[in-house]
C-alpha cells in the first residue's frame, strides 16, 4: 500500500464503517468490508504508516481516535513486545500519543513484578533497543512543549498527564535493573525530573483538599505520630472542621447522581472514588479510629444526632443532613471491608441494627405505605369520581372530596413512593448492602420486599443499588455453607421479584445494566424450581434482549450474566422435565443462527457453550438440527479464533458422545475433518490439551472400524510433536490418551501399534515416558484412566511376560504404586514458564467460561472400575493364576520394600492372594 491520498481516503472510509452500529456494515459475512477489510490489509507494507499519517493529517477527531486505537490494536496483535515503537513515529503523534503511552504501560507494567529470568531480560533488552531513545526524545520534547505552552492551562493538563505516563514507563523499564542506555542519559532524565519537582506554575495548582485529607489520614494511623492527635481538642477540631464539612453531598455529587449515573455507581460501589473529598474524609475517620476509636465515636455521635434532628425539622429541605449522617455512621463503623463480603469488621461502639431500624428502614418503607387492598379501594374511588365528572372543575372537587374522606392518603403521600428522596433511598440500600453481615437475618428478610419494590425506582442509581443489594444478599452463606436466604423464604416474592427485575431493564439508561442482569442470574440460582412456572415468559424476554444486544455488544459483564441466566433457565427446567430441552432449542436457535451468520465474535463462544449444554441433555441420537450444523463447525476459520477453541471442542465432544454412530454413518466423510482439527490443535503449545480432549472423545465414542485407518497416523503425529516440541502439559495429556487407548482397544493393541511404527518402540515409550513421567499426571479421573491402562499393560499384555519387555514389568508396577501413593510431581522446567503464544492475527475474542454451563466431569472407566487399587490386585491375582509362581517371584526379588507393603495392602483389601 503506497502512502497516497487515495489509500488514505480508502482507509478513512473503512475506519468510519467500523463505528457503524449496523453489523451488516461493520462486520458482515462477506469479505473485504469494514473490520474484515482492515484485517486483510494490515499485513501490507506501509499499513501502520498510513494510520500514523491519518493521525497527523486528518481534520476529523473521530478518525484520529479511531486510527489511534486501530494502530494500538495492530501493534498488540502483531508484536508481543513493542519493537514498532522505535520507528521514529513520536513526532507524528501529538494526537495519538496518549493511546501509545497507554499501550506501552500495559506491556511494561509486568516488568515490575515478574521474577528475573534470561527470557525476561532478553525481552526488556529488545524493548529498550527499540524504545529507550524514542521515549527519551519524547520526554525532552514534552518538557519543551511545557515551556512553550506555559500559559495555556488546557495544553498543560494534557502535557503533564503525558509526563506522568512517561515517568511510569521510565520506572517500569528501570525496575529490574538500571539499563546502560538510561545510565548514559541520566543527566537528561534527572535534570528534567528535578525541574518538574521544583516547578511552580499557578495554572497547575488546585485546592488539593482530598490530597491534604489523605495526607492527614496517612499520618494519624502511624504509631510514632500518635501523640499529635491525643489531645481531645485536636480530635474535636479535626472532626468539626475537616471531616464533617467534607462529608457533605456536594453539588458535583448531585449532578453525577442525576446525569452521570454510571460514573457515580462506578465510583461509589466499585471504589474508584479515591480522589474525592468524601472518600478522603472517610479514610481519615478510619485512621483516627485506629488509636482513638472511643473518643472519635463519642464526638461523631453528637454530630450524627444533630444532623438527624435537622433533617427531621424539614426533610424536603434538609435531606442532605441525613445523607451526611448516614455516610458518617458508615465511615465510623467500617473497620475492614471487602467487595465480596461487605463489612467484615465493624466498630462495636456503633449499634448498627438500632440505626438500621430507626433511620434506614423508615425511608425505604415509605415506598411500601399502602397495602394492595388500600390501593384497590383508592383506585376504584378515583375511577368512579372521574367517570361522574363532566368538567375539569368537577374533577378537582371530586379529588378534594376524596382527600377529605381519606385524610391519610394525600396526593403527596400517594406519590411519596420509591422516587422520593432518591439519594436517601440509595444511602439506605447501600447501608443494607455493606452491613449485611452485621444486621440480623430477620431484619434482612424485612428488607427484601423493600428492595424488590425499589427496583421500580426511576433513578438509575436507586434501582441499580436495589438489584446489587439483592444479588449480594442472595450470595450470603449460613450454616453448612447453604445460602442464608433460602428459596422457601423467597417463595412469596418470586413473581414480583422477577417482574420488577425485568421491568428495571426497560428503564432509560438501564437496558444493559450489568447489576440488574447479575441479580437476575443470582435470583434464578437461588429460587431454582420456583421459577419454572415463569420460564416461558423469562426465556422469551432473555432471547429478546439477546437479539437486541447482539446488534452491537458493548457491555461484556451484562452479556456474560445474560448467558449465565439462559443456562440456569435450561438447567433448572430440564432437571425437572428433560423433554423441555426441545422448547429451549426452539426458542434459542433462531437467535443463535443470526449470531453465527452475522459473525458476532463476542457471542459465538457463548453460543457454543449453550449449545453444548443443550446437546448433552439429549438422551437419544443427535437431532437433525444439530447435524445440519456439524459440517460448519469444522470450518478452519472458526478455529483461527482462540476464544472459540474451548467451547468448540466441548461441542464436538457432545456430538461424539451423543451421536458417534450417526456421525460415523451419515457424516463419515467428516471424520478426516475432525482429525484435521485435532492435528491443528496438538501442533499448538497453547491448545494441545484441547486437541487431546477431542482425540479422547473420538477414541472413546467412535465405532472402532470408523477410525481404524487413521490410528497409526494419529500416533505418528503425536510422536512427531514429542520429538520436536515436548512440554510437560503435552506429556501429561499424551499419557492419559495412550492409557485410554489401552482401556478401549486393549494392551496388546497398544503394543502392536507402537511396534508397527518402529520396532521396540513400545519398550521405549514405557522406559522413557510412562515410567519416569506418570507421577506428573493430575486430576482424579486422569489418574484413574492411567492406573487402569497401566494395570492392563501389566496383566493383559503377553509380551510383558515373555520378551525383552519383561525387564520393565517391575519398574512399571512400582511407577503405578507411586501414582497411587506419592505426591503429584508438579515441577515444570524453567523454560516452559515462557512458552510463546502463537501469532493469532485479527481480532481475538477471549474465552469466558459460563459457570452454569459447566460440563459434568466424565469418567470413561467409571462403569468398568470403581477402585483402581482393588482392580490392580484382582488383575494381578488373575495373572498369577495364569502364570503360577511368576508374579510372587518377580515381586519378592525386585519390588521396592515400601511398594511391596502397599501392594500387600491392596491384595488384602481385595481379599485375593498371588499364586
Amino acid at each position: 500500500m503506497e502512502l497516497s491520498d487515495a489509500n488514505l481516503q480508502t482507509l478513512t472510509e473503512y475506519l468510519k464503517k467500523t463505528l457503524d452500529p449496523d453489523p451488516s456494515i461493520r462486520r458482515p459475512a462477506y469479505y473485504l468490508t469494514a473490520e474484515k477489510f482492515l484485517e486483510s490489509v494490515e499485513g501490507n507494507q506501509n499499513y501502520p504508516l498510513l494510520l500514523l499519517t491519518l493521525l497527523e493529517k486528518s481534520q476529523d477527531n473521530v478518525i484520529k481516535v479511531c486510527a489511534s486505537v486501530t494502530f494500538k490494536n495492530y501493534i498488540k496483535r502483531n508484536w508481543r513486545i513493542c519493537e514498532a515503537v522505535g520507528v521514529g513515529m513520536w513526532p507524528l503523534m501529538p494526537h495519538g500519543m496518549w493511546s501509545i503511552l497507554e499501550f506501552s504501560m500495559d506491556f511494561s507494567r509486568r516488568y515490575r513484578h515478574e521474577f528475573k529470568s534470561n527470557e525476561l531480560w532478553t525481552e526488556i533488552k529488545l524493548v529498550l533497543d527499540a524504545f529507550a531513545q524514542p521515549l527519551t526524545n519524547l520526554f525532552k520534547a514534552t518538557i519543551e512543549l511545557c515551556s512553550t505552552h506555559a500559559n495555556d492551562a488546557s495544553a498543560l493538563k494534557v502535557l503533564f498527564s503525558s509526563l506522568i505516563q512517561i515517568a511510569k514507563l521510565f520506572y517500569s523499564l528501570n525496575f529490574q535493573d538500571l539499563p546502560e542506555f538510561f545510565e548514559d542519559h541520566m543527566e537528561t532524565w534527572m535534570t528534567n525530573f528535578h525541574s518538574l519537582l521544583t516547578l511552580d506554575n499557578k495554572l497547575l495548582q488546585t485546592d488539593l483538599v482530598s490530597n491534604a485529607i489523605q495526607f492527614l489520614a496517612s499520618v494519624c494511623e502511624r504509631p510514632h505520630y500518635k501523640h499529635l492527635f491525643e489531645d481531645q481538642n485536636t480530635l474535636t477540631s479535626i472532626c468539626e472542621k475537616v471531616i464533617v464539612p467534607n462529608m457533605e453531598f456536594r453539588a458535583a455529587d448531585e449532578e453525577a447522581f442525576e446525569d452521570n449515573s454510571e460514573e457515580y455507581i462506578r465510583r461509589d460501589l466499585e471504589g474508584s472514588d479515591i480522589d474525592t473529598r468524601r472518600r478522603a474524609a472517610c479514610d481519615l475517620v478510619r485512621g483516627l479510629c485506629k488509636f482513638f476509636e472511643g473518643p472519635v465515636t463519642g464526638i461523631f455521635s453528637g454530630y450524627v444526632n444533630s444532623m438527624l434532628q435537622e433533617y427531621a425539622k424539614n426533610p424536603s429541605v434538609n435531606w442532605k443532613h441525613k445523607d451526611a449522617a448516614i455516610y458518617l455512621v458508615t465511615s465510623l463503623a467500617s473497620k475492614a471491608q471487602t467487595q465480596k463480603h461487605g463489612i467484615t469488621q465493624a466498630n462495636e461502639l456503633v449499634n448498627l441494627t438500632e440505626f438500621f431500624v430507626n433511620h434506614i428502614q423508615p425511608d425505604l418503607k415509605s415506598a411500601n405505605e399502602f397495602n394492595i387492598s388500600d390501593c384497590k379501594v383508592i383506585k376504584s374511588k378515583i375511577e368512579a369520581n372521574v367517570e361522574r365528572a363532566t368538567t375539569f372543575l368537577q374533577l378537582l372537587r371530586a379529588v378534594q372530596v376524596l382527600l377529605q374522606q381519606c385524610p391519610r392518603y394525600t396526593i403527596l403521600k400517594m406519590y411519596c413512593t420509591v422516587n422520593e428522596f432518591p439519594v436517601l433511598k440509595a444511602d439506605g440500600i447501600k447501608y443494607i448492602m455493606i452491613f449485611r453481615n452485621q444486621v440480623p437475618k430477620e431484619q434482612l428478610l424485612v428488607s427484601i420486599p423493600l428492595l424488590i419494590n425499589h427496583l421500580q425506582a426511576e433513578s438509575i442509581v436507586v434501582h441499580t443499588y436495589a438489584a446489587h443489594a439483592l444479588e449480594r444478599l442472595f450470595t450470603m452463606r449460613g450454616t453448612n455453607n447453604a445460602t442464608l436466604i433460602t428459596a422457601a423464604e423467597m417463595v412469596p416474592f418470586v413473581e414480583v421479584l422477577l417482574t420488577n427485575l425485568f421491568k428495571a431493564l426497560t428503564f432509560p439508561g438501564s437496558s444493559e445494566n450489568e447489576y440488574i442482569m447479575k441479580a437476575i442470574m443470582r435470583s434464578f440460582s437461588l429460587l431454582q424450581e420456583a421459577i419454572i412456572p415463569y420460564i416461558p415468559s423469562l426465556i422469551a424476554q432473555l432471547t429478546q434482549k439477546l437479539l437486541a444486544v447482539s446488534k452491537n455488544p458493548s457491555k461484556p459483564h451484562f452479556n456474560h450474566y445474560m448467558f449465565e441466566s439462559i443456562c440456569l433457565s435450561i438447567r433448572i427446567t430440564c432437571k425437572a422435565n428433560p423433554a423441555a430441552v426441545g422448547s429451549f432449542e426452539e426458542a434459542l436457535f433462531m437467535v443463535f443462527t443470526e449470531i453465527l451468520q452475522n459473525d458476532v465474535q463476542e457471542f459465538i463462544p457463548y453460543v457454543f457453550q449453550v449449545m453444548s449444554l443443550l446437546l448433552e441433555m439429549h438422551k437419544n441420537d443427535i437431532p437433525s438440527s444439530y447435524m445440519a450444523l456439524f459440517p460448519h463447525l469444522l470450518q478452519p476459520v472458526l478455529w483461527e479464533r482462540t476464544g472459540n477453541i474451548p467451547p468448540l471442542v466441548r461441542l464436538l465432544q457432545a456430538y461424539l458422545e451423543k451421536g458417534a454412530n450417526t456421525i460415523a454413518s451419515a457424516a463419515a466423510d467428516k471424520i478426516p475433518g475432525l482429525l484435521g482439527v485435532f492435528q491443528k490443535l496438538i501442533a499448538s503449545k497453547a491448545n494441545d490439551h484441547q486437541g487431546f480432549y477431542l482425540l479422547n472423545s473420538i477414541i472413546e465414542h467412535m465405532p472402532p472400524e470408523s477410525v481404524d485407518q487413521y490410528r497409526k497416523q494419529i500416533f505418528i503425529l503425536l510422536f512427531q510433536r514429542l520429538q520436536n516440541s515436548k512440554t510437560t502439559k503435552f506429556i501429561k495429556s499424551f499419557l492419559v490418551f495412550i492409557n485410554l487407548y489401552c482401556v478401549k482397544y486393549g494392551a496388546l493393541a497398544l503394543q502392536e501399534i507402537f511396534d508397527s511404527i518402529q520396532p521396540k518402540m513400545f519398550g521405549m515409550v514405557l522406559e522413557k515416558i510412562i515410567i519416569p513421567e506418570i507421577q506428573k499426571v493430575s486430576g482424579q479421573v486422569e489418574k484413574k484412566i492411567c492406573a487402569v491402562g497401566i494395570t492392563k499393560i501389566l496383566t493383559e499384555c503377553p509380551p510383558m511376560m515373555d520378551t525383552e519387555y519383561t525387564k520393565l514389568w517391575i519398574p512399571l508396577l512400582q511407577a503405578l504404586i507411586g501414582l497411587f501413593e506419592l505426591p503429584e510431581d508438579d515441577t515444570i522446567p524453567d523454560e516452559e514458564h515462557f512458552i510463546d503464544i502463537e501469532d493469532t492475527p485479527g481480532y481475538q475474542t477471549a474465552f469466558s467460561q459460563l459457570a452454569f454451563a459447566g460440563k459434568k466431569e466424565h469418567d470413561p472407566v467409571g462403569q468398568m472400575v470403581n477402585n483402581p487399587k482393588i482392580h490392580l490386585a484382582q488383575s494381578l491375582h488373575k495373572l498369577s493364576t495364569a502364570c503360577p509362581g511368576r508374579v510372587p517371584s518377580m515381586l519378592s526379588t525386585s519390588l521396592n520394600a515400601e511398594a511391596l507393603q502397599y501392594l500387600q495392602g491392596y491384595l488384602q483389601a481385595a481379599s485375593v492372594t498371588l499364586l
